[in-house]
């Protein structure tokens, strides 16, 4: 015979765990019928200057490579001004549904700054990496994009 406190013991912690599978079940309902929140970012005003021909290194994760792609975009003529226009275009073909390299809905260029000759500092919002997918080759690929922007415009070279 089966002593009373454990078959009292057993009842108890099925009813426990049946209760907690149907509070989950539950919450799961209500967390898939919330809404996204839109997307609230800074815009950006309209650059003003020439359209210039540029080539983007944009990288592309199955490939695990940068390759060139040309688009017209209008440069302002400052060399900071130049950098920060270049790389949110090629932010913006990160953004894009269909891009070889996504990156997260709200990630964006804050600024750019060019210390040194060499060196530029690429300051981006807290979104950008919390939303960067995790990876050596995809974050690799990430920071060589940038990289080759900066040293292949002969308008913002360092």
């Amino acid at each position: 015979m089966i002593p009373r406190h454990l078959v009292i013991g057993t009842i108890v912690m099925l009813a426990i765990a049946l209760g907690m599978s149907v509070y989950l079940w539950r919450m799961r309902g209500r967390v898939s019928r919330v809404e996204p929140a839109a997307y609230s970012g800074p815009i950006a005003p309209p650059v003003s200057g020439p359209t210039e021909q540029v080539t983007l290194y944009v990288a592309d994760d199955e490939l695990g490579m940068l390759r060139a792609q040309a688009a017209r975009i209008p440069l302002p003529a400052g060399r900071q001004e130049r950098a920060q226009e270049l790389l949110r275009a090629l932010l913006g073909l990160y953004l894009d549904k269909l891009s070889p390299h996504p990156l997260g809905a709200s990630a964006e260029v804050r600024d750019v700054y060019l210390v040194d000759p060499g060196l530029a500092v690429i300051d981006t919002n807290a979104a950008f990496a919390d939303d960067h997918r995790s990876g050596i080759l995809v974050e690799e690929l990430t920071v060589a994009s940038g990289g080759w922007q900066t040293a292949r415009d002969p308008g913002w070279s360092c």
